[in-house]
């Protein structure tokens, strides 16, 4: 029976040695420092003087106060208890209570970095293995939105979900909830209709082909201008989904990134780029609408929450549901390769899919 429901076997671990996004560039300002958490780890971002953005934990090794107490010159985190000092890299570089005569290898007590890259007025961080500082895979590069150079996004909203990462990643790529969670005058109504669309591997995840947009999608995308708009919506491992709609004219892009915070909270990013020059004259506009869709999804993960506590059988359907068994699928692969040292295996086979929404 093709349709025939399935239990979701659910993998409740973090994915490591991945790019996550980590913030909007435009808030880490020269010589400021912010204090984040990722996967359950404390982090400090920094930006030096001369704009070069860093992360190190936010952990002193000597008596465990987090170094974000302490003060940042630009140059080096001073920890706020007795004055150690530790650069970009993570290295310490000033105990001050050593004397001249303590001759002591201070990069025993450095702290550990994490790699940082820094594209399109996004800050994306790599999270290795607990205590580890194993390099990103050669062919894991961070997401890059095509068309726009090195533009950055001309709207950033970011909101947490009260969920483990895969719930926030299940609804993010979840084609069948929209006339239900969504169902407002300005993208789209109640009524059901067929979906049929073409999906393919990609790296580190799969692609729904480039497809014209149905009548009966949201009205904002009716006045980009140009023709008629056409979308293509790729996602990849650990939660990236870029949604990039084009006409003969202009392109809309959207860059959505999921990242965990701890076990049971979750940072959904959205990133907003676009060329039609009259959007930026509705920005608050855009804005509003952003931040209520966002909600939209919250609110029902805050909801679902309800149920889970009392850990259900959750079970899939085919093919509105295939997504999110491909996202297990390809988490436990790549999670696999890496334990077995070999290379990463995509378990996504084109196909075409149907579901009414």
């Amino acid at each position: 029976m093709p349709n025939a429901p399935y239990p979701m076997t659910t993998d409740n671990f973090f994915l490591r040695n991945v790019w996550y996004y980590a913030l909007p560039s435009d808030r880490l300002k020269p010589g400021k420092m912010i204090a984040r958490t990722f996967l359950g780890e404390p982090v400090l971002l920094c930006r030096t003087q001369e704009g070069k953005a860093f992360a190190i934990r936010d952990i002193c090794p000597h008596r465990g106060i987090p170094l974000s107490c302490g003060r940042f010159d630009g140059q080096e985190v001073e920890c706020c208890y007795h004055g150690w000092r530790f650069d970009y890299g993570g290295r310490c570089t000033v105990i001050p209570s050593l004397t001249e005569e303590q001759n002591v290898d201070l990069n025993r007590y450095n702290v550990q970095s994490y790699e940082i890259r820094e594209k399109q007025g996004n800050i994306w961080i790599y999270m290795p293995e607990p205590g580890k500082s194993q390099s990103p895979p050669p062919d894991m590069e961070v997401p890059e939105i095509p068309g726009f150079g090195d533009r950055p996004p001309q709207l950033v909203e970011v909101m947490r979900f009260p969920c483990f990462i895969d719930h926030a990643v299940l609804g993010l790529i979840d084609p069948a909830h929209s006339p239900y969670v969504h169902r407002v005058w300005w993208w789209r109504s109640g009524q059901l209709h067929d979906e049929i669309k073409q999906f393919d591997p990609s790296p580190y995840g799969f692609t729904m082909r480039k497809h014209q947009l149905p009548a009966n999608t949201g009205a904002a995308y009716k006045f980009i201008g140009g023709g008629i708009p056409e979308t293509e919506i790729s996602f990849r491992i650990p939660g990236i989904r870029i949604e990039n709609t084009t006409t003969a004219k202009h392109q809309v892009c959207n860059l959505t990134a999921i990242t965990p915070i701890s076990e049971t909270e979750t940072e959904v990013n959205f990133a907003f780029y676009w060329t039609p020059t009259w959007a930026g004259f509705v920005k608050p506009l855009i804005r509003l609408f952003t931040r209520a869709f966002l909600d939209q999804d919250r609110r029902v993960v805050e909801k679902q929450q309800i149920g889970l506590k009392y850990d259900p059988m959750l079970r899939l359907i085919k093919d509105s549901d295939v997504q999110a068994q491909w996202y297990y699928q390809l988490k436990r692969e790549y999670a696999r390769s890496l334990a077995e040292g070999r290379p990463f295996v995509n378990p996504v086979k084109s196909q075409l899919l149907h579901w009414r929404a």
